[in-house]
């Protein structure tokens, strides 16, 4: 039998390797997607990879099939065409449900290549079907299985190449991808071309379907479709994998952001010692534990739960003269000193300042704890060297013991008044708790305890002090007071309570209700048509907050008041403790407008040279000067001096502490700005300021106006 003579145009071939190159590209990068964890979006990928997949490979197989030509007009019927698409989108569905496993067995990698095998035979052998010929097409069977054979062999290498991709490092992929890429369109265009040399047209053969689908031009849109789309994939497969890697380096990111978060909550930043957070914590297990033990053995056998609270002996003179930053040498290395000396079951906490505890449990007895209480106190008063100059170090140490000492509920506070008891014996020494140290401390105890419910119950207040303007004799601001209303000891001042606050902890949350509750008033005030302006005292731990401006700048916002209305004062002694602290929180509070002030100016150990470091429009001089103005030329001479130096740098001055009316006078002929004291008068409650203000002088002011001055500071 003689048979058509057929040709393939090398062009169009080179076309359908590039397009099933380009698809195979494609198809790797979609294996990637479709193993999320996430159902819903894997779904969708592996609906919408299998019609982008699959109308590529078809797309190969179209224009392969254009490629060949006969010495007759060609076409293709619609129906069988449609169905050879069909094919090659299951083709494609199986491959990318097959990539989305976790692994490749043997089992699924035949089971696979087999249906992806018959699925190309399908898509092929039905597109040549779409031929309608008679008489028919004469078909070579061994060409034909060998075609089936490539089929199965090249699913096979494409499964293989999919999983071998996922083990390759992310820069080895992209080199290799292409590479990949390019294998499985040989394979899949060997299938197509063997299968189409399977082929043989009779002479005379006539293509009833001649009219239908075929062209040149039908070719070129099929192929520029099929491009489109797969780019199209490709691109929302490249955006999607970006996304997920930011979102993976953003979920990185964030869970290392909330370890260092409960690191920080528990953790203390300077010694990395545990806080004392942590340590209350882990007191309490400890006294659980001891507790559930008690009840299974003897209370003679029973082991013991001790604290020893260290205070560090000599380190205030170190900080004040060497400065912050050697002050923060000396913690962390008596921190490193006395956790060596410890037991490695035991808690080393620092608690604050120069304060550390430390957590002993399953003690036999109490030889024990005083055993390394004397190792403890040896270790830190080992030499000790700070930028060529020997540093003298010791510490006091009071050991409490449960059940020895008394119940649980109190064992910090025992060890702390032991602690106090060595240090009163000269310090390098320790103390173990007895029962007449309580005297002072369950009064410390009480009021920590009240102090902590404080707020809740409604029972602080602010007193404000005004400041009376030097040369208009108004009131030019008031200074807020923090008060206590003790509900059985009565109104309480700062200076019973607050080093109690700063010891347990509480000072936080005080310093954040003064700063509501100011911002509150000055609204209040404002409503009635008066604008005060109220000055607040920040403690050191304030200052070593990072969002200490942002927290007042929300309770101004939340106020909607004028930041200028606020006046934030820190003590010359506090400042100079941390300069770079200082500074830091300063500045921050000037961006948001805040005016600032340095109070008790002249009992530290600074100058006007080192404040000018400081972006403070306010100095206060302490009231031990003002104090001896009146009888002292040398004190007359020193406040002089001050106020001068300070009006030579912009800040104003405020004397506080004038009591009598010839302190007053000196002061005003010293050219001072402002007058604060129990002279001019005392502090009072908001009620009192708005009737003084109102014209009803309360007992014991001074005779001065009692209109507010509005214009702003210099």
């Amino acid at each position: 039998m003689q048979y058509l003579a057929s040709s393939y145009s090398p062009w169009v071939v080179a076309a359908s390797l590039l397009i099933a190159s380009f698809a195979s590209y494609v198809a790797l990068d979609l294996a990637k997607r479709v193993r999320t964890r996430e159902r819903g979006v894997a779904l969708s990928w592996w609906i919408g990879g299998s019609l982008a997949m699959g109308t590529g490979i078809w797309c190969m197989h179209f224009v392969g099939m254009l490629a060949f030509s006969l010495p007759i007009a060609l076409g293709y019927t619609v129906a069988l065409t449609v169905a050879s698409w069909v094919a090659g989108v299951a083709v494609s569905a199986v491959a990318l449900y097959v990539a989305s496993h976790g692994e490749l067995t043997w089992r699924s990698l035949a089971g696979g290549a087999l249906a992806m095998g018959l699925g190309i035979c399908a898509m092929h052998y039905t597109g040549m079907a779409a031929l309608d010929m008679s008489p028919g097409i004469v078909w070579n069977l061994r060409v034909v299985a060998a075609s089936a054979l490539i089929a199965v062999g090249a699913s096979a290498a494409a499964l293989l190449i999919f999983f071998w991709m996922r083990t390759l490092a992310e820069r080895r992929a992209v080199i290799f991808q292409p590479l990949a890429a390019l294998v499985m369109g040989m394979a899949i265009c060997g299938m197509h071309y063997t299968g189409m040399a399977a082929a043989s047209f009779p002479e005379g053969t006539v293509c009833l379907s001649a009219d239908a689908l075929g062209g040149p031009q039908l070719g070129m849109m099929v192929s520029v479709s099929s491009i489109a789309l797969l780019t199209m994939t490709l691109f929302t497969s490249m955006l999607d994998a970006r996304m997920r890697s930011s979102l993976k380096v953003a979920n990185v990111k964030l869970a290392s952001a909330n370890e260092e978060l409960r690191r920080r909550a528990f953790q203390d930043p300077l010694t990395g010692l545990p806080n004392r957070m942590l340590f209350e914590d882990r007191l309490a297990h400890a006294l659980q534990r001891q507790a559930r033990a008690a009840e299974q053995i003897s209370e003679r056998n029973a082991s013991k739960v001790a604290v020893l609270f260290i205070d560090l002996d000599g380190f205030k003179p170190v900080n004040d003269s060497m400065g912050h930053a050697a002050g923060d040498v000396v913690l962390r290395e008596a921190a490193a000193r006395v956790k060596a000396a410890a037991r490695d079951a035991d808690t080393v906490a620092r608690i604050g300042g120069d304060e550390f505890v430390l957590l002993m449990e399953d003690v036999t007895s109490v030889a024990d704890c005083v055993g390394l209480a004397r190792r403890v106190i040896a270790s830190l008063t080992a030499p000790l060297e700070i930028g060529g100059r020997r540093v003298a170090l010791s510490g006091s140490i009071g050991i409490a013991a449960c059940p020895d000492h008394g119940d649980s509920d109190n064992l910090v506070m025992r060890a702390d008044a032991a602690m106090y008891t060595a240090k009163r014996a000269g310090g390098g020494t320790y103390a173990l708790y007895e029962a007449h140290m309580d005297d002072g401390t369950q009064e410390q105890l009480n009021l920590q305890n009240d102090l902590r419910h404080a707020i809740d119950n409604g029972e602080l207040q602010l007193h404000y002090q005004p400041k009376i303007d030097g040369q208009h004799g108004q009131i030019r601001g008031v200074e807020a007071l923090l008060r206590w209303n003790h509900p059985e000891r009565g109104l309480l001042t700062a200076g019973l309570f607050i080093p109690i606050a700063e010891r347990f902890g509480l000072i936080g949350s005080l310093g954040n209700w003064v700063i509501d509750e100011a911002c509150r008033q000055m609204r209040a005030w404002a409503d009635m048509g008066l604008h005060m302006r109220v000055a607040i005292n920040l403690s050191v731990h304030q200052l070593r907050e990072e969002d200490l401006a942002a927290r007042i700048g929300a309770a101004l916002d939340r106020n909607l008041l004028d930041p200028a209305q606020l006046l934030c004062e820190i003590t010359e002694s506090v400042a100079m403790e941390d300069l770079k602290s200082t500074q830091r929180a300063f500045e921050a509070l000037e961006r948001i407008g805040v005016f600032l002030s340095i109070d008790d100016f002249g009992t530290g150990y600074s100058s006007l040279s080192y404040l000018r470091q400081l972006p403070a429009r306010q100095l206060k001089i302490d009231q031990s000067f003002v104090a001896d103005v009146e009888g002292s030329a040398d004190a007359r001479a020193i406040v002089s001096a001050v106020i001068q130096l300070a009006h030579e740098l912009g800040l104003r001055v405020v004397a506080e502490g004038v009591e009598t009316k010839a302190q007053r006078d000196i002061l005003l002929g010293l050219h001072c700005d402002e007058l604060q004291g129990y002279y001019l008068a005392r502090p009072m409650s908001a009620e009192t300021l708005e009737a003084w203000t109102a014209g009803r002088k309360p007992a014991g002011a001074a005779d001065f106006s009692p209109s507010v001055l509005g214009e702003q500071l210099q």
